[in-house]
């Protein structure tokens, strides 16, 4: 009950932090944009007058509440993961369904569109853990990493099937209408097993992913130019990064593809290098 109840008390916080930047916006008039508002792309936007004032159009927008580090919030609680154990999971959805309870009565009371997404944080992850261990100090399974996981994800690093992993993250996609994602990590070239590919593609409709991803390595030796999966050696022309150049290690993080790993954050460099690959069977994940 205390949970909830502080939860609520944020969640609070956090609305009156969203409408306040509501009517600032509201405030505005359409010719502070003229650029944005001038394109017609805007609902009712070819409705108003360069004096006329923003709300008729940022009303049709969203105020949304953000969450991350669900898993490490269930270890808090009770001992486990929702990838390790159903009791966790039932919380998770339970905690989750909270939240969108609480947004959707907002909306109903203000008449905007409150609602809930799965952030992956690109900064805030790294940053909200520093903040805790600070605090509460290093605590296994919650604040002995680099980043919180991100949004309901089962951990990066907990080794588990692709339909498994499937399988307990669909839930929150019905629950978060703001936006969410799910990814599966695979070990190798997409192309050289078309049939695999496909399968965890149908595995994710049919059990109600909204928008899913699947990852997988994908490396250039700048020397000899060849693209492909680089592990120790070269491919195309046999070198080793002991000869100075670095491999180009391209990864998808947070959704984005944001170019080869050394330009991430340094919590989220830390999730890349922490990810398990996720298999048909669980017992042969490995990094």
């Amino acid at each position: 009950d205390g949970f909830y109840e502080e939860l609520g008390e944020y969640m609070e916080l956090v609305k009156d932090q969203l409408l306040e930047r509501f009517e600032i916006q509201c405030s505005k008039h359409v010719y502070n944009f003229p650029f944005l508002l001038g394109q017609g792309v805007w609902t009712d936007g070819d409705k108003l007058k360069p004096q006329d004032r923003l709300r008729k159009l940022l009303k049709h927008g969203t105020l949304t509440f953000g969450f991350i580090g669900l898993a490490e919030c269930l270890k808090a609680l009770i001992g486990k993961h929702q990838g390790e154990s159903e009791e966790a999971q039932k919380l998770g959805l339970e905690i989750i369904k909270f939240m969108r309870k609480r947004a959707d009565e907002y909306s109903e009371k203000y008449n905007l569109n409150f609602s809930v997404i799965a952030s992956p944080a690109e900064g805030l992850s790294g940053r909200f853990v520093n903040i805790d261990k600070a605090i509460f100090g290093k605590l296994k399974g919650i604040t002995d990493r680099e980043y919180y996981t991100n949004s309901f994800h089962v951990p990066v690093y907990y080794p588990i099937s692709v339909a498994d992993k499937i399988k307990i993250e669909a839930p929150y996609h019905d629950l978060t209408n703001g936006g969410h994602i799910t990814y599966i990590e695979l070990d190798g070239d997409t192309t050289e097993n078309v049939d695999a590919f496909e399968k965890i593609v149908r595995i994710m409709k049919e059990s109600g992913i909204g928008y899913g991803a699947i990852n997988h390595p994908v490396d250039r030796d700048p020397v000899c130019g060849f693209n492909g999966v680089i592990n120790d050696v070269c491919p195309g022309c046999g070198r080793t990064e002991e000869d100075g150049v670095h491999f180009e290690r391209i990864r998808r993080i947070t959704g984005y593809l944001v170019g080869t790993v050394d330009r991430f954050n340094n919590g989220k460099r830390a999730e890349e290098h922490d990810r398990v690959k996720h298999t048909f069977n669980a017992k042969n994940a490995k990094n």
